[in-house]
Order: structure tokens, then sequence, then C-alpha cells
């Protein structure tokens, strides 16, 4: 051993911590002169006042400069690891609270900080260690304890976890969560004895509740003690016939016998018991249907527990509703479907989901005036809805019916609030749009649009309207073409948007250009129209190009006969604006 270490270690008592804070006032590792302490001082203090006054990267250049004068110093890395924090660097940030942390091994908000910085860095295993040392330094900090339990849950070492539980008992004494919680981890251990130990515990301490005589027979039949499991259970419903847990837990053991029929039989108890909640019998249909399905059993049998349920007084809409998702799942006749969805509403007209499903069935028939009807009714019983206005309002377009279709739209746009779906209501303004524009209402047609963009800037569909519209009144030509462009770019074989892509840069007579992209329209497009044509007629005639003007030209007026600047135009054999 040096000369260094005589001298040092002479007293073994010492703690660890005691020797280092020794060690850096007798023999210190850094020594600086009278004049960079003095610097370091004014930098520091002019650092915290940016801190303070918001100026971040004012104190970030000055903590940094703090460092390259004093990298020993713990408190100017712990604030350049902060300053790291807000700039989103959260592997720099962590490498600072190392550093501040190493410098002042003892120092509380240091370790605080570097253990979330461990967190922020996905580093959880890494984090422990230093949250143990905090609570060494302070027993009476039990959020520690919540923090350590979880970290050890999350790395599966649950003898650790059941030590910190030990631990929070010391502080508050045995409780249901923590004798629920050293059940589960001691299963998860395999240690049965233990596990059975912590249920019977909660059992003797509450002899006359049930929710903990369940959850011991329930401890006792996932730890392979089945003869006991099924005594206890027996018991409990001995006393209380319709006690649901209890029932839920026997059916259990009757399948891990292999007994069907006994467990068909608590099935069906279960689904009948009038203290069960919707929420129950629900989840326990949802369990059904998955043994169902994965056995390949037979659906009659959950059909007719369905029926058998909804038999009985006042029968659940959610449950009807349950009945018609999976008869639509088996792929039963469609009338059949669409009546157990109208059997929901019978029972609860404001069912909004099942109400839902039989206006998208209507769309698929395109049966538009039951979706009007369905849709209007749900203005009384749904009125927040949006979807209802949207389908009534393409209901009512479909029938050309545009004053109805905006009047729909209109009151849908009327209900939405921060909770709304971006994408809907970002349609519900495209098709507005589209319906002002129809009806000669320009100016409101394009705010309608600009509010669509607003809720979702790559609504495709909006705009490509919007930037051919533009287009057609010669207005913000450029805006257009960007517009137009990102239609093109989404969908590169779309003749619709390669079509007005073309068209804006003619009017922006970029001729060459335009050919390429009317080009591409109609070789993606198998039928077309005439206004097509007829842009390309247009565009191959400014390319100087009329014989392949004249032919596009004679394509689009046999396609619209009555155009009479199309004839005029192969009449000339040249291009007329009007």
């Amino acid at each position: 051993m040096s000369v260094l270490g005589k001298g040092l270690f002479i007293r073994q008592g010492m703690q660890h911590w005691a020797v280092l804070v020794l060690l850096f006032s007798v023999f210190p590792l850094f020594s600086y002169s009278q004049s960079v302490n003095r610097e370091y001082d004014i930098l520091f203090h002019q650092a915290m006042l940016q801190r303070q006054k918001g100026n971040n990267d004012a104190a970030f250049d000055l903590l940094r400069r703090c460092i390259e004068l004093r990298p020993d110093a713990s408190e100017a890395n712990f604030f350049l690891a902060q300053s790291y924090a807000d700039m989103g660097d959260k592997e720099r940030e962590l490498a600072y609270c190392k550093k501040a942390h190493q410098l002042e091994p003892r120092n509380i908000t240091y370790m605080e900080r570097l253990a979330s910085s461990y967190l922020d860095n996905e580093q959880p295993k890494e984090a422990i260690p230093v949250l143990e040392q905090l609570y060494d330094i302070d027993h009476g900090r039990e959020e520690l304890l919540e923090a350590l339990l979880q970290l050890y849950g999350q790395q599966k070492d649950y003898t650790k976890a059941i030590e910190t539980i030990n631990r929070m008992e010391l502080i508050d004494g045995p409780t249901e969560r923590t004798a629920l919680t050293k059940c589960r981890l001691y299963i998860e251990l395999n240690d049965a004895d233990n596990a059975i130990k912590e249920t019977r515990r909660l059992t003797e301490l509450h002899p006359n509740d049930m929710r903990y005589r369940t959850l011991f027979a329930n401890t006792l039949l996932v730890t392979d003690h089945e003869d006991e499991a099924f005594d206890e259970l027996t018991k409990i419903l001995t006393e209380e016939p319709g006690y649901l847990s209890a029932q839920q837990v026997m059916r259990n053991y009757y399948i891990r016998q292999g007994n069907e029929a006994a467990a068909d039989s608590v099935n069906h108890a279960i689904l009948l018991n009038p203290t069960a909640s919707i929420e129950d019998r629900a989840a326990q249909m949802r369990q059904l249907i998955i043994e169902t399905a994965q056995e390949g059993g037979d659906s009659t049998i959950v059909l007719n527990l369905f029926d058998e349920m909804l038999s009985q007084p006042e029968p659940s809409p959610d449950m009807a509703e349950m009945k018609a998702a999976y008869m639509q799942l088996l792929g039963m006749p469609r009338d059949s479907v669409t009546k157990a969805f109208e059997y929901v509403l019978q029972l609860a007209p404001d069912q909004a989901s099942a109400r839902l499903q039989l206006v998208q069935r209507a769309w698929e028939d395109e049966d538009d005036e039951r979706i009007i009807s369905l849709c209007q009714a749900a203005r009384q019983y749904n009125p927040e809805e949006m979807a209802f206005y949207y389908y009534q309002g393409m209901a009512y377009y479909r029938k050309q019916d545009t004053d109805r279709a905006l009047e729909a739209f209109q009151n849908g746009i009327n209900v939405i609030n921060d909770e709304s779906i971006p994408d809907i209501v970002s349609d519900f303004y495209a098709v507005m749009g589209d319906l002002l524009h129809q009806k000669g209402r320009e100016q409101e047609a394009f705010s309608a649009y600009d509010s669509c963009l607003v809720w979702k800037h790559d609504n495709i569909g909006c705009l490509n309207n919007y930037a051919y519209y533009l287009s057609l009144k010669g207005e913000r030509l450029d805006e257009a073409e960007q517009m137009s462009y990102v239609t093109v770019k989404a969908e590169p074989k779309n003749a619709t948007y390669l079509d007005t892509y073309a068209w804006i840069l003619y009017r922006q007579q970029r001729y060459a250009e335009a050919r390429i992209y009317i080009d591409q329209a109609l070789q993606n497009d198998s039928l077309p129209g005439s206004v097509v044509l007829e842009h390309a007629g247009d565009i191959y005639a400014h390319c100087s190009d009329m014989v392949a003007a004249l032919i596009q030209w004679q394509k689009a007026l046999a396609a619209d006969p009555s155009n009479a600047l199309l004839r005029k135009k192969i009449k000339r054999k040249k291009y007329i604006e009007k």
C-alpha cells in the first residue's frame, strides 16, 4: 500500500463517502488559481441569472465556459445536464448527470435527477441502485419504494420486488394490496407455499369477506391444489349460492378438470346471475366466444345463450349489440344481422354504434332514403355524432339535393369540438367546399377548403379540387401548383390529379412540362372524359403539335357534342380562348 493509502485508511469504521470527502479536502484532485475561481463564480452567477430570465441559449454557453474553467464543478455539470434536457438531448443530459453525481455522490438533488435521466434513456436497471441509495439516505420516502417495486417488476426480479414490499409493510403494515401483489409475485416465482400463505393470511384477517376467500380458492387452484380449491369454493357457494366471483373460479376449476358439461352449467348460471353486472356478463360472453372459436365449438350454443339472456326482463341493449356483432362475425345472412341491429335500436334508440352499423349497411345498398331517415333520427338521440351528419349529407348529395346536403354538412360542422377526429372534420369542410363551389359561392368554397387543410394539411381530394378551381380562375397559380404537386406525389397514377397538375402548368405557360403530365393522365385513364381530352388538345396546340391537338379535340367533341367552342377549334384548326 502506498504512503497515501496508509495515511487515509487508518480508521476502518469510516464510511466510504466520508473517506472521499477527506480525500478531496486533504489532497484535492484539482487546484485552481484565485483568478480562475473568481472568473468561474462570475460566469456561473451570470448563467443562473440567464436561466431565471428564460435565456436558455445564453445560459448554456455560459455553463459550457464554466466547465472549461473547472471540469470538477458539480453544480455546473448539473445545470448543464438540465440545459441538454431542455434541448431534448437525453444522452448528453445523462452524461452530465453522471458527472455531477460522481463529483458529489451524496447530493440528493443530483441523485434524483440521475435516476430520472436513466429512466428517460430507457435504462431502468441503472436507475435502481440510485433509487436504493436515495432510500438508504431517507427511509421516510415511501414513493421511492413504490418506484423500486415497479422497476423490479419490470426487470422480472421478483425476489427483489418481494423484499421491497416487505420494506413497505414495515412502514404501514400488511395491506390488501401488498398481500395481493406478493401473492402474484410468489406465483411468478413458482413458490406455491408462500403464495397460499399470503392469501390465507388475508382470509384469516377478514374471515367473513368472500372476496378474500375466493382469492384464496383461486390461488389454490392456480398452484395445482385443485381438491382444496374445490372444497373452499363449495363452502363459499353453499353460504352464498350466487356469489359471482366464486362461480367464475368454479368454472375454471371444471375447465381444468375437463368437465365441459359442468363448466357450461356454471357459465349458464353466471350469465343469468341477477347480481352480475353487464360488464361481467359481457366479459364472460367474450371469453366464451373466444373459447368456442379456438376449440371449433358450436356457435349455436353461444347464440342460444344470447337469446336466453335477452329473454330476461329488461334485456341489455349492449348484450343485444354484442349478439348482432357476433352474428356479423359468423357471416350469417345479411337480413338477419340487420334485424339484430334494429332490435338494438328498439331497446335503446340512442345506441349510436348500432345505428351507425345500420347506416353503413344502407350506404352499401345505396338506400339513400334509409340513410336519411336513420340519420335524421340520430339528430334527436345522438346530436353530437358527426358521422350521421356526414352520411346524411352524402345521401342528399347522391340524390342531387345540394341544398339539404349543404345544410347537413353545416349542421355537422356546428358540433366540432376538441375531441373531434381531424380526418372527419377535414372531410366535412372538403365536401362543403365542393357543394359551395357548385352553387357559385366561390369565396365561401375557398374558405371551406382552407378550413379543411387546417384540420388535415394533406387532404388529397381537397388539395386537388382547390388547386383546380383556382386554376380555372387564374388566381394564386403558384399556390395551386404546390397543392396539386402534393396530390401527384401521393398518387402518381391518378389520372384526375395528373390532369389537374398538367392544367395548372399550362395556365403558368409551362407547356412542355404540362405535356408530360397530360400524357401520363391519358395513359392512366382508360376512358378519359371530354374535359381531360380538351385539356390535352389545348396543351398540344401550345406545344405546336396541331395534329395531336386536333385528334384530342375530336375525341372530346365526340364525348360532348354540345361543346360549341370545340367545334370552332376543330374547324379553324387553332386554339381559341372563348
